[in-house]
């Protein structure tokens, strides 16, 4: 067994287990875990999935939200101990796999259309609320 196989088998152990399925253009849900003091913390950061790159224990996402009209984009390793959990609002058809362009957007063209909307292959995947 090579050196890669080893680090491969490593990381493999560590992987969370229960990520939903997120895609590109997505809203999610990401419930962070926030650390003051001795107290801890959970808070919602809602927005739009426009970055995920990397694979194995080192894939990172990008989620921007639009607060008081000023863009804010974080970046959360997917397997991060600091993050309980993600959760899928709402699916959205992106035909790009990174949405940068959105940075530049103003109004209603930051929107991106619903995916059930005249997409049949879709509907059997699972949303919140």
């Amino acid at each position: 067994m090579g050196m890669q196989q080893i680090i491969e088998s490593i990381n493999t152990a560590n992987l969370k287990s229960d990520i939903p399925r997120m895609d590109i253009g997505d809203t999610v849900n990401v419930h962070a875990r926030i650390v003051e003091g001795e107290k801890e913390r959970i808070q919602i950061f809602q927005g739009v999935l426009i970055c995920r790159r990397g694979r194995g224990i080192t894939e990172m996402i990008t989620v921007r939200r639009v607060v008081d009209n000023e863009g804010v984009e974080r970046s959360w390793p997917i397997n991060s101990p600091m993050v309980a959990k993600y959760e899928v609002v709402r699916r959205a058809d992106a035909r790009r796999s990174k949405l940068y362009f959105l940075r530049d957007r103003v109004g209603k063209s930051r929107r991106l259309r619903d995916r059930r909307r005249g997409l049949k292959h879709v509907q059997g995947l699972h949303t919140t609320g």
